[in-house]
């Protein structure tokens, strides 16, 4: 997940490079089309987000919203290098990785414990918020770098949070036999 998260948060490259790609009014996918950092990086984290998927499938409670959170990983993945093969096609990707990314942080509120499980929601309220930002953005024609950037920003946090749970959880103990 590091990797995925690490590699997802490329974008900020652009604050580094010279790549004619206005942060406030050019949507972040806008990048994909510059430098071909960018798409390479993107594509890492496609390929890292579909591979976290099994092992957390695995650490996961033997639950079906466990598992959603875990299959919602590894599809947020393939989206991801989706748009990195297609960037023409960002606006229809990018919702649906807001799509999947709901459905995820819904699952991760059905079975975290009460702390976790607040961070979650505070997740599902910023996607959400993020998401319709971007929309109204787009239809006044105002700001839409600002704010797909900041939807990048949650995305790359909330996959954060996700894995330090992963990583800061108890391992699952299993009935002695």
């Amino acid at each position: 997940m590091g990797v995925a998260v690490l590699a997802y948060s490329g974008w900020l490259l652009e604050f580094f490079l010279p790549t004619g790609v206005s942060p406030v009014g050019d949507p972040a996918e806008a990048l994909l089309s510059g430098p071909p950092v960018f798409r390479v990086l993107l594509a890492v984290s496609g390929v890292a987000f579909v591979l976290a998927g099994p092992p957390l499938h695995r650490l996961g409670p033997v639950q079906w919203s466990a598992r959603l959170s875990s299959i919602s990983v590894s599809a947020f993945g393939v989206l991801v290098l989706l748009q990195a093969a297609y960037p023409e096609h960002s606006d229809l990707l990018s919702s649906l990785l807001s799509a999947v990314l709901v459905a995820g942080v819904i699952s991760l509120i059905l079975w975290w414990p009460p702390g976790w499980r607040a961070l979650a929601v505070a997740g599902l309220v910023l996607v959400l918020a993020t998401w319709l930002a971007v929309v109204l953005a787009r239809q006044l024609d105002a700001f839409e770098g600002v704010f797909t950037r900041a939807q990048l920003l949650v995305r790359a946090a909330l996959y954060g949070v996700g894995g330090a749970y992963a990583f800061v959880k108890p391992a699952p103990r299993h009935a002695h036999r």
